[in-house]
């Protein structure tokens, strides 16, 4: 009992000094909070609406996908026959059946050409009104369709894009455009999580979604009365028999629920390595704390041991100071994480996926795990000092003012520290000339691992070397204060390394992400600018094929030297060695192609694969399969006949674009796919004659006016989309490690408000003889943005490393050029001073208001 009163009293008596550590913890485990109650959030709201719009059993194509409708290569959605649906409702046990067609590869544009897809990666239904949707959605305005010249939109794609009744539409799809002006407006009566829906009736649905009446997509069975899913399910496969999809109600929510799971499963483990960052650096600050306030109490420890106190007593007080720490935290940082799990909602709202608070789901799970977590990582991190509390020997307190530095223990660290650092450094490297990807990952982890682990272990030895360095540059320029605050860094190097190690923590990710990210940029442009020869690429951004009115446009675009076509077609695979290579594709192309692609060839040449009945393979199914130049390779081609090709090209593995590719004619392949089976263009290439770039840019967006939903992109567009698309997914990245940079911040903030306690007597003495408030408050800044800038120093140099480790192992997979980002690594080590700067504010501040006698009277 008198070990929890002294803890109580202590924790109390230092509340405002413990107030940052609790923060630290208060951030992370609210961050992990977070991130679990709006991660189960999702979840929720989509097993919500896959239970509400799933029928009692679910009919559709053989071909169809799990996840509900896909697409062929022509372009259109796999259909059943009408006749379908009145062989259902014969089945035994069928209340009734109601037929569906809708699909997902479709571009929706207003009346002046504006895309009304979501922004935020969810899809665009096109579908014609049934009894289904009925279910979760209720027309609010106007009326449902009921010809061919009317629409109906959701809700909120209405609200977002300002559509009213009366405004035109254009659906556009493999069959063409059909324009219709709205009808109506539907409201959900269940979550959205952002698709915009469009509707037409029955019979224009059909025409402009397949090309053709009486057929359907999807018929929507309902059970009657007394009869399980599972019961329905049977009767009607029974009553179908083979070649069709059946599935309940559960099976379609679980399938489309699964798909779901995989974007949500790397979102919740990507924010929470994350947190997990933001906890590595939250126990530097804990460390750094209790490591201060015990120096600070060595005298009141000592006294305590004098008259009786055990080390383990005194260890124990420590301890439960950092549980009162954790557990006052962790509860503040549960209810904290609810807020964010909320305001990233509102965020998502903002992006177009509304989710309602009415599902914000708090699995009991959640708040357990927030608390031991936050406890645990709290009393762990104290431990040490608590530890080094209980070795403080009665006489050894009572003559000293703080703990004596064990200078044995220190060697020690430093050889610990220089071993693993070397360690690491030496996997790094053997990452670098690894050739395997899987043995250099593994490699590349480990060197990761050990090399933070080894620049933390031996941050004080690093400390004493890099703080008079950046002090001769930096500091010395302020005169005796810039010297002082020099001193004051190096007094404990101990403390030092620790500060600036939580700090170098979250800016070694941000190097190492940065200089990958450049690197990506770089290796792509450099082999744009190396194997594309055409001038422009032409396609569509959600993936859709090219229609063939619009690759007749785009053929009569003047300006033009050449044009190529591109087709994706399934095929099956049967080598000289008797194996089947059963999901592999042929990329059809014009033989043009083998100068708008450049590849490299290890045998053979390029232009001989679109000879009659010819085609190329890559290098490791070659190795694979023991193939050469002349061998024959059987491929049955899907919805064709089986071809028998001879290799005449065996390209190299090492190429970025279009890595993995076997490339035929599409004069070939005309051959053996039957008209209406041959699969529309994916991609369109596109060269200008000799001085004619500029005019045929214009007149290739010209001939693309009618088709909004493709996209013409030269070169320069093509690196700049690249360059946008790494730079936002950095930008989130740097975003989420802003958390762990703020608890390292306050880590600094921490660490010299407890200093200048701390140093109290000796800044009275200062200010007695002479040193103004100024001049102190300087002191203390600089002091601050040399921390910072050491932690700066050490993260910035780490996270290089790791990017260029990085970068050799990802050239495996092409990335040739690595690339520092001078100007990000320069601006983020600039900043770091500023950081330094604000987080002195306050210790500052404080220093300058002390009463000098007060302050000189301290013990």
């Amino acid at each position: 009992m008198t070990v929890l009163k002294t803890s109580l009293r202590n924790f109390l008596a230092h509340k405002g000094r413990m107030a940052l550590s609790a923060i630290a913890v208060l951030l992370s485990v609210a961050f992990v909070c977070g991130t679990l109650v709006f991660t189960d959030t999702m979840n929720t709201t989509f097993d919500k609406l896959f239970q509400a719009t799933s029928s009692d059993v679910t009919v559709s194509a053989k071909g169809a996908s799990d996840t509900g409708e896909t697409t062929s290569d022509t372009g259109k959605p796999p259909v059943l026959p009408a006749a379908v649906v009145g062989e259902i409702e014969r089945a035994p046990g069928v209340k009734s059946a109601e037929g569906t067609v809708f699909s997902t590869s479709v571009t929706v544009v207003d009346g002046d050409k504006n895309k009304l897809s979501p922004t935020s990666g969810a899809p665009t239904i096109v579908g014609n009104w049934n009894g289904n949707d009925a279910r979760t959605m209720k027309i609010t305005t106007g009326a449902a369709p009921k010809d061919s010249g009317q629409i109906m939109v959701d809700a909120d794609t209405a609200k977002k894009h300002h559509l009213k009744l009366g405004d035109d539409i254009g659906v556009i799809t493999a069959v063409g455009t059909h324009h219709a002006r709205v009808s109506g407006i539907a409201t959900f009566t269940v979550t959205n999580p952002g698709a915009a829906i469009f509707y037409l009736d029955t019979r224009t649905a059909q025409q402009a979604l397949v090309g053709r009446t009486g057929v359907y997509t999807n018929v929507n069975v309902t059970a009657a009365s007394g009869v399980t899913d599972a019961r329905l399910k049977q009767d009607v496969s029974a009553a179908l028999g083979t070649g069709y999809k059946v599935q309940t109600a559960k099976e379609v929510a679980d399938a489309n629920q699964q798909d779901v799971k995989g974007f949500l499963d790397v979102m919740r483990y990507a924010m929470l390595g994350f947190a997990g960052v933001a906890f590595l650096v939250g126990i530097f600050l804990i460390i750094n704390t209790f490591s201060m306030l015990v120096a600070q109490r060595t005298r009141e420890i000592g006294l305590m041991r004098a008259i009786g106190s055990s080390r383990r007593q005194v260890n124990r007080s420590v301890l439960i100071e950092a549980l009162l720490l954790g557990v006052i935290g962790s509860l503040l940082g549960v209810g904290a994480g609810v807020g964010i799990a909320v305001g990233l909602m509102q965020l998502m709202g903002q992006m177009g996926m509304h989710l309602s608070t009415d599902d914000l789901t708090v699995a009991w799970t959640t708040p357990v795990a927030g608390v031991v977590l936050g406890v645990v990582v709290t009393v762990l991190a104290a431990y040490l000092p608590a530890r080094r509390a209980g070795k403080v020997s009665p006489m050894a307190a009572l003559r000293d003012a703080g703990a004596p530095a064990d200078a044995r223990a220190g060697v020690i660290r430093a050889v610990i520290g220089l071993v693993l650092t070397g360690a690491g450094t030496a996997g790094l490297f053997a990452a670098a000339a690894a050739d395997k990807a899987g043995v250099g990952s593994a490699w590349l982890g480990l060197g990761v691992v050990l090399t933070l682990i080894g620049f933390v272990v031996i941050g004080p030895l690093l400390a004493s070397g890099v703080v008079r360095v950046l002090g001769a540059i930096v500091l010395r320029v302020f005169g005796p204060v810039g010297r002082m605050a020099e001193r004051n860094a190096l007094r404990n190097p101990r403390r030092t390394g620790a500060t600036g190690a939580a700090l170098m923590i979250g800016l070694a990710l941000v190097a190492c992400l940065s200089v990958v990210g450049s690197s990506m940029v770089a290796s792509a442009t450099d082999q744009l600018d190396k194997t594309v020869g055409a001038d422009f690429i032409v396609q569509s951004d959600n993936g859709s094929v090219i229609t063939p009115q619009a690759v007749e446009a785009l053929k009569k675009t003047p300006d033009l030297e050449r044009v190529t076509e591109y087709k994706l077609l399934p095929a099956a695979l049967t080598t000289p060695d008797g194996k089947v290579a059963k999901n592999e594709t042929i990329n059809a192309a014009d033989p043009s192609y083998a100068q708008d692609l450049r590849s490299e060839t290890v045998a053979g040449d390029l232009a001989d694969a679109y000879r009659p009945d010819s085609m190329s393979v890559f290098e490791g199914f070659a190795k694979e399969h023991g193939l050469k130049i002349g061998s024959k390779v059987d491929v049955a081609f899907k919805g064709g006949r089986t071809a028998a090709l001879t290799v005449r090209a065996i390209t190299s593995d090492d190429a970025a674009i279009d890595r993995g590719a076997m490339y035929a004619s599409i004069a070939t392949v005309k051959k053996y796919v039957p008209a209406d089976r041959m699969p529309l263009d994916m991609l369109f290439f596109a060269t200008a004659k000799e001085g004619k770039q500029d005019a045929a840019y214009t007149s290739l967006k010209a001939a693309l006016h009618d088709y909004p939903q493709y996209t013409v992109r030269d070169q320069t567009d093509y690196k700049e989309a690249l360059k946008d698309q790494i730079g936002q997914l950095l930008n989130l990245v740097y975003g989420l490690l802003a958390l762990a940079i703020i608890v390292a911040v306050l880590g600094v903030v921490n660490t010299l408000a407890l200093s200048v306690v701390e140093r109290t007597r000796e800044i009275g003495l200062m200010r007695a003889i002479g040193l103004s408030r100024r001049q102190l408050r300087r002191m203390i800044r600089l002091e601050s943005v040399v921390i910072a800038l050491f932690g700066a120093l050490l993260g910035l140099g780490l996270g290089m490393g790791w990017g260029a480790s990085a970068q050799k192992l990802l050239a495996l997979q092409g990335l040739m050029v690595l690339e520092i980002p001078w100007p990000t690594i320069i601006t983020v080590f600039l900043a770091s001073a500023f950081v330094g700067l604000f987080a002195a504010l306050i210790p500052a501040f404080r220093a300058g208001r002390m009463n000098v006698l007060s302050a000189i009277a301290t013990e």
